[in-house]
């Protein structure tokens, strides 16, 4: 219950966010909207399930704000032009995301609630704040050329495209060693993508984005040759 009160609290908050940004097209923010709604209820299923306590705790809390802001940044990809207007408040929205990413596991930790299902919450939020990044800049012409192109593509979707794999080969489904090299990796990744939003910064993304997905390809290509070792 308490799940769903705060994500309900979060929807009109998505179309205050949106006039912020200079939008007020009712299809545009009914899709940012109807994207966070789809995405807490299918959460919330997965919650009754998965969640070992029984208290939300400030820490889930967190990160559906994370995911409230991260479906507001979906505004910018469906109208590329609100970036070329707003780049300093899409920047802000999405370094503040960024930020509370390391708020959410601190507070799981100090209030004893932490948990498998928190820590995937967590980083599937992350997995969408990276893959929207990446279509706002390919969207908004970040993208001069075919290899800073494939950067987005593999810093946003890499991912999602690793959890498809995993559906047809279960060894890759397995728990995975705490890395702070792949948290840092993460970040790295979610900065780098953050970054190109300031019009300052934007064509340096030849260098940048590459470097950054070269840290990512890494990152994956070592869990897997683990996963692989450890499956035998």
């Amino acid at each position: 219950m308490a799940f769903a009160a705060v994500a309900l609290a979060l929807v009109p908050a998505i179309a205050l966010g949106a006039g912020f940004l200079g939008t007020s097209a009712p299809w545009v923010i009914g899709v940012a909207m109807g994207t966070f709604v789809l995405a807490m209820a299918l959460t919330a299923g997965l919650m009754r399930s998965h969640y070992p306590h029984t208290r939300l705790g400030g820490c889930n809390t967190v990160t559906q704000i994370r995911a409230a802001m991260a479906a507001l940044l979906l505004i910018p990809v469906l109208n590329p032009a609100i970036w070329s207007a707003q780049p300093v408040a899409i920047f802000a929205l999405a370094a503040v995301a960024l930020t509370l990413d390391g708020v959410d596991g601190w507070l799981a930790r100090r209030t004893g609630l932490t948990s498998a299902f928190g820590a995937r919450f967590d980083m599937e939020v992350d997995a969408a704040l990276s893959s929207i990044l990446a279509l706002i800049l390919l969207g908004g012409g970040a993208a001069p050329d075919p290899i800073t192109a494939a950067s987005l593509l593999i810093l946003g979707f890499a991912r999602h495209v690793f959890v498809l794999v995993a559906r047809a080969l279960p060894w890759l489904r397995a728990p995975l060693p705490e890395r702070l090299s792949r948290k840092t990796v993460c970040v790295l990744q979610i900065s780098a993508l953050i970054s190109m939003l300031l019009p300052a910064i934007t064509p340096l993304a030849p260098v940048l984005l590459p470097a950054a997905a070269a840290a990512l390809i890494w990152s994956f290509a070592r869990d897997i040759l683990w996963l692989r070792r450890a499956a035998g």
